[in-house]
């Protein structure tokens, strides 16, 4: 771990908790929802997107084969495999594109893209009016964006989950979407090694046990989070994003 104060070193284990419980709850947000608070420990994003990513793959991947194997019915499943396809048809050469871009981008225009992203969706939430693809080529265009975002931070999430609303029931949603980040973020990785970028791997091995407490609880509630307007839940989630962007893109610009 970079050189910090063992009260960092414990907000970041905290931060891991509540990035194991959104992706696990959710379906997505393991980036999104915990990225700009770590910036604000530690202001580069290539030491905690190979940390987020590694767990990403772990977890995303438990879920997925204790959901498959769950199933009942042998030819029921809780992928939607056509989906899944469609949208990594659309998604990988933008996605490479944005793997590019994080790692030739100056830390601090990547951070204040990163912000700047983040204070957008913060909006959406805040405003009780989350982005919605109503055609097939918006669709395309919320993937590829979605893509090279994805690729340069991992935070595009809404994006996705815009385009997946129209073609997914909800008892496929997290899991889908879990493959889709698995397959995207393995891309990401192979790229972080081949360009000679620190995986993070020890770093990512004992906050492990901490997005694993987080991870457990979101999976508990998961069902829950599905069943009730969380309308709420978001709105408040939104305003400390927000602000935590304002501090984030103060902090970048001073």
């Amino acid at each position: 771990m970079i050189d910090l104060s063992w009260l960092q070193l414990g907000i970041i284990a905290i931060i891991f908790v509540w990035s194991g419980f959104v992706r696990s709850g959710l379906g997505f947000g393991g980036a999104l929802f915990t990225l700009p608070f770590l910036l604000l420990i530690h202001n580069d994003p290539l030491f905690f997107l190979p940390i987020i990513s590694l767990h990403l793959l772990f977890f995303a991947g438990l879920t997925v084969i204790q959901s498959e194997r769950g199933t009942k019915d042998a030819n029921s499943t809780s992928v939607n495999w056509q989906f899944v396809r469609y949208s990594l048809l659309v998604m990988i050469v933008p996605k490479l594109a944005g793997v590019v871009g994080l790692l030739v981008l100056p830390t601090a225009l990547m951070n204040l893209i990163i912000f700047s992203l983040i204070a957008a969706y913060s909006l959406t939430y805040i405003l009780g009016k989350p982005l919605q693809s109503n055609s097939r080529l918006i669709d395309i265009v919320f993937l590829i964006a979605a893509a090279y975002i994805s690729g340069t931070s991992l935070i595009g999430g809404p994006l996705v989950i815009a385009v997946a609303m129209r073609h997914i029931r909800p008892h496929e949603f997290r899991n889908t979407l879990f493959v889709i980040w698995w397959i995207l973020v393995s891309i990401k990785l192979c790229a972080f090694v081949i360009a000679d970028v620190d995986i993070q791997l020890l770093n990512a091995l004992w906050l492990l046990p901490f997005a694993g407490i987080g991870h457990l609880i979101g999976h508990r509630f998961h069902q829950q989070l599905l069943q009730r307007d969380s309308a709420s839940f978001y709105r408040i989630l939104g305003w400390i994003l927000l602000g935590t962007a304002i501090v984030g893109i103060s902090q970048v610009l001073a």
